[in-house]
């Protein structure tokens, strides 16, 4: 649930779907994954577990709840790190994912740029950032003239978003980026952008490489 919709029920099995269960923007991800891989708030391990398994690719799943990570390792994901990814080492992949709303976790526009600025300090030279986000514009009303009615002083994209589990809940800040102010912010710190593919709801999967 979110400040701006209303609460919406998610069956548990979603977290532990394989690929043919996950989105087209997931999907087309994980095809276009190369190389030395750095599976960004891996969860429960899904898209780590079909790289390893199924491609036969070298990947590490970095979360950090201890939960997701002892959930991933039980799963059979071999390379595993609790920690944040501003706290994560110096190290060089080739593929950099951030899906199921990757950029979320830096949770507001300003904290974009600082985001993008450690990502670039982990890829190789050819490297790549793969990330999906929705433009949440399309939540808001319109004037007779078209235009998107948005109230508030912050960007609309920043929520405050809630999960409930048994009982219990938990709220933190979460960004919805759309592709023009990640573009802005990644050509800021020396990333080109590619608008991949977009999906029926505003969502995108976009691709991140070195300018410089």
């Amino acid at each position: 649930m979110d400040d701006l919709t209303e609460e919406d029920s998610v069956p548990l099995s979603y977290f532990f779907r394989g690929f043919m269960e996950m989105p087209k923007l997931e999907q087309h991800a994980l095809e276009l994954t190369k190389g030395k891989t750095l599976d960004i708030g891996c969860g429960s391990g899904c898209h780590s577990l079909y790289l390893q398994n199924e491609k036969g690719m070298e990947v590490t799943g970095i979360d950090n709840s201890l939960g997701a990570i002892k959930t991933a390792k039980k799963r059979g994901v071999k390379n595993l790190i609790q920690s944040s990814i501003f706290d994560c080492k110096t190290a060089s992949y080739d593929t950099l994912l951030l899906l199921m709303n990757g950029p979320g976790i830096c949770g507001t526009l300003e904290k974009l740029g600082e985001l993008l600025l450690k990502l670039k300090s982990l890829l190789s030279e050819n490297g790549q950032i793969l990330l999906d986000s929705s433009d949440l514009i399309y939540l808001f009303d319109e004037t007779p003239e078209g235009e998107k009615i948005v109230s508030g002083e912050q960007y609309y994209g920043e929520l405050d978003y809630g999960i409930r589990f048994e009982g219990e809940t938990e709220t933190f800040p979460w960004l919805y980026v759309d592709f023009g102010n990640l573009s802005h912010f990644a050509k800021e710190v020396g990333l080109k952008s590619e608008l991949i593919l977009e999906g029926e709801n505003w969502d995108y999967l976009a691709r991140l490489t070195r300018e410089y």
